[in-house]
C-alpha cells in the first residue's frame, strides 16, 4: 500500500506541471494588460513600463515561468497585482466557504443518489422505480445557475425564508447545495440503480437468498458493497463538477468563496490569482481521486493496489 500511494504522489507532480503550464501559458495571450487594469487607462507610459519591469512581464516566457514553478513549489504563488497580497493567503481565506459548499453537496448528492437508485432498483418496473428515475432525468436536465435564479426568487425574494445578499449561515447554505448536488446526485442515482441491477444477476445473491436471509440484509451486506465500486468511481469524479460548479453557484448566491474569487480575478485580468486557484484546485481534485483509488480497498478486498 505503502509503495502504490508513493507512485501515486510521484504521478501527480506531471499533472500539476501540465495544469500550471497550461493556465500559465492562457494567461499570457489572453487579451488585456494587467497594469493597465491595475494603474488605470489615464496612467502614463512611463509608469505602465515600469511597474511591468518591477513585475517581471518584461521577461521571456520561460523565465517568468521558471520563477513561478520554483515559488509554488515552497508554497508561494505570488502576489495579487491589485492588492498587493499573497495569493495564497486570499485562497486559504475563502477555501473554507468552498469547501463548506462542495462538502455538503457532495453529502447531499450521495445520500440522495444512492438512496433513490437503491430504492429504484429494488422497486424495478414499479411506479417507484420510475418517478425516481423521471425525477433524476429532471435534476440532469434542469441548468444549475437557471435553478438558483429561480429558487432566489421563490425563497430569497418572495418568502423571504433565506437570505440573497451571500449569508453564512446553515439556513443559507441549503439553496446552494441543493442547487449544486442536484445533478450529480441524478447521476449517481441513475447509476446505482444499474449497478445494483446488475449485482442481482450475480450468483452469490442468488445463493443468499436461498439461505433465506431476508432482502435487507441481502442488499446491505452482499449487493451494496459491490455495486458501490462503480459509484465511487463517479463520485470522485463528480467532485471535479462541483468544484467547477461554485463558480456559477458562488456568483448568483454572492458566496464569498473560490468559485467568486476566481470570477473576479478574472475579469480583473489578475493573473497571479488566476493561475493561483487553477493549480490549487488542481491540487485538491488529484489528492481526492487518490483517496477514492484507496476506498476501493475497502469496499472490495479482493482488489489489489500494485
Amino acid at each position: 500500500m505503502a509503495a502504490y500511494v508513493t507512485k501515486r504522489l510521484i504521478m501527480i507532480i506531471p499533472v500539476l506541471l501540465g495544469v500550471a503550464f497550461l493556465t500559465f501559458a492562457i494567461s499570457q495571450v489572453t487579451p488585456g494588460d494587467p497594469v493597465l487594469m491595475m494603474l488605470g487607462n489615464y496612467a502614463t507610459p512611463e509608469r505602465v513600463a515600469e511597474v511591468r519591469e518591477q513585475l517581471g512581464l518584461n521577461d521571456p516566457f520561460w523565465v517568468q515561468f521558471g520563477r513561478y514553478l520554483w515559488n509554488a513549489a515552497r508554497g508561494d504563488l505570488g502576489l495579487s497585482i491589485r492588492g498587493k497580497t499573497p495569493v495564497i493567503d486570499e485562497i486559504l481565506d475563502r477555501f473554507p466557504s468552498t469547501l463548506e459548499l462542495t462538502v455538503s453537496a457532495m453529502l447531499f448528492s450521495t445520500l440522495f443518489g444512492v438512496t433513490a437508485g437503491t430504492i429504484a432498483a429494488t422497486s424495478k418496473r414499479r411506479w417507484v422505480d420510475w418517478s425516481a428515475m423521471a425525477t433524476a432525468l429532471l435534476g440532469l436536465s434542469v441548468p444549475s445557475f437557471w435553478l438558483a435564479i429561480i429558487l432566489i426568487i421563490i425563497f430569497g425574494i418572495n418568502l423571504k425564508w433565506v437570505s440573497i445578499t451571500g449569508g453564512e449561515g446553515l439556513k443559507d447554505l441549503i439553496l446552494p447545495t441543493f442547487c449544486l448536488g442536484l445533478a450529480p446526485a441524478a447521476v449517481l442515482a441513475r447509476l446505482t440503480r444499474s449497478s445494483i441491477l446488475e449485482v442481482f444477476r450475480e450468483d452469490y445473491v442468488k445463493t443468499a437468498r436461498s439461505k433465506g436471509l431476508i432482502e435487507a440484509v441481502v442488499i446491505t451486506r452482499h449487493v451494496l458493497r459491490n455495486a458501490l465500486i462503480p459509484v465511487v468511481t463517479v463520485i470522485g469524479l463528480q467532485f471535479a463538477s462541483l468544484l467547477g460548479g461554485t463558480v456559477f453557484i458562488e456568483s448568483v448566491f454572492s458566496r464569498p468563496g473560490l468559485g467568486r474569487f476566481a470570477v473576479n480575478a478574472i475579469s480583473a485580468r489578475d493573473y497571479p490569482q488566476v493561475q493561483g486557484v487553477v493549480l490549487f484546485a488542481a491540487s485538491i481534485y488529484v489528492l481526492f481521486n487518490l483517496a477514492v483509488d484507496l476506498l476501493y480497498g475497502v469496499l472490495d478486498p479482493r482488489i489489489r493496489l500494485d
